[in-house]
């Protein structure tokens, strides 16, 4: 089975199917939405709709946008990881990499060429208008091409090198067909002092590239490259794993430690962002603030994915007819979504509220109208062999 690789999950022969993970893909895909409609509201102007908090409620959507980026994204690549070297055993490095090209490639273009144009209207016409201002015309091809970017699908273009990188790991180790095969029992975990060395050297390795790239700094078009570090180890570690029979072998020990030492690590950030005054140290550059910065969002990020791969798997390895519908939609939801949030943010423009109210709204309206939209798209002919 393939899961939370870009794609969403379809059921191979004689392969069961992980409904913990299937249930932990959507959980993670419902934050990626709010993530997304937090920002609109927030002070990070990164988003296609932007209606910056003109009250201190606004500094709340700050908070969760810098909590939720330091674990969810890296989450997802995790459990990418857990997959692929299964996905490489049944159909071989040609295979696996034309299987990625159409289910990642295609929905790339469908955002670029169909979705991404719907989404930017408001922010062209802006540029337009004030190009005219100044006697000058910008053509919306223009605008199209200097203002490219994959936007939410960055996921997508980075899962794809990560794989192409693995399958030529595969051929360089000559890995045969078997030869990375995930353990079909649950393997011992790895120990503390283990864990801990993992985290730590994660932690120097993410302060050390935010030396030269700081969290706010753009990269090749993706939002967040601050983080390439976390997304490479940790896809990393989801295809060692996999080898390893785990998350399977983890233990309830395990996921609450998990959970206790994010919730130490938040605590840290918080403290940090908020003795910060508005200053801008912990973001990279070098400094203290920002070697406490990396190491925290390490602990975080590790602790947290720790606790609910346990939880899921020991309290939500089920699903009715509504968490299928869920799981079977929610890579469709991640394609789609960004119309949905862009339009609701429009339609509510003339509403006055605090931030994190006008947040509120979008976010309870947006997101059953994002699984309502993609039951459509995905019932297009030809939608499922890539959604």
């Amino acid at each position: 089975m393939s899961l939370p690789t870009g794609a969403p999950a379809v059921r191979s022969a004689g392969v069961p199917r992980l409904l913990y993970l299937d249930n932990l893909r959507t959980a993670l895909t419902v934050l990626v939405v709010l993530h997304h409609a937090a920002i609109a509201y927030s002070n990070v102007p990164r988003w296609y709709y932007l209606e910056p908090a003109a009250d201190p409620s606004g500094m709340f959507l700050d908070l969760m946008l810098v909590f939720d980026q330091a674990f969810f994204m890296g989450a997802f690549f995790l459990i990418a990881g857990l997959f692929l070297p299964g996905s490489h055993d049944r159909r071989g490095g040609r295979g696996l990499l034309g299987e990625r090209l159409l289910r990642l490639g295609i929905p790339l273009l469908a955002w670029l060429l169909l979705l991404r144009p719907l989404v930017t209207v408001g922010e062209y016409t802006a540029e337009r208008d004030a190009a005219l201002a100044e006697g000058s015309a910008l053509p919306y091809w223009e605008y199209y091409l200097t203002s490219l970017t994959p936007g939410p699908m960055w996921f997508v273009e980075v899962l794809f090198v990560f794989s192409a990188l693995y399958v030529l790991w595969r051929y360089l180790t000559r890995g045969g067909r078997g030869a990375d095969r995930p353990s079909p029992e649950p393997g011992r975990a790895p120990g503390p002092v283990a864990v801990a060395g993992f985290v730590l050297g994660l932690g120097l390795a993410g302060y050390g590239w935010r030396i030269w790239l700081p969290m706010d700094a753009g990269f090749l078009g993706l939002p967040t490259p601050a983080y390439l570090p976390q997304y490479a180890a940790l896809f990393t570690v989801g295809v060692l794993a996999a080898r390893r029979g785990l998350p399977a072998g983890l233990s309830g020990k395990a996921g609450r430690a998990g959970f206790a030492a994010a919730g130490a690590a938040a605590a840290a950030i918080l403290v940090l962002i908020v003795g910060s005054s508005g200053g801008t140290e912990f973001l990279g550059g070098g400094t203290w603030q920002s070697l406490v910065m990396a190491v925290s969002e390490s602990v975080l990020a590790v602790g947290l994915i720790t606790g609910l791969l346990v939880l899921f798997r020991d309290r939500l390895d089920r699903q009715g007819a509504f968490g299928r519908f869920l799981s079977e939609h929610a890579f469709t939801v991640y394609v789609v979504h960004p119309v949905v949030l862009v339009a609701l943010g429009y339609a509510f423009s003339v509403v006055q509220a605090p931030a994190v109210a006008k947040f509120a709204l979008v976010a309870a309206l947006g997101l059953p109208l994002c699984w309502m939209l993609a039951f459509p798209v995905r019932a297009l002919p030809g939608a499922r062999k890539v959604l």
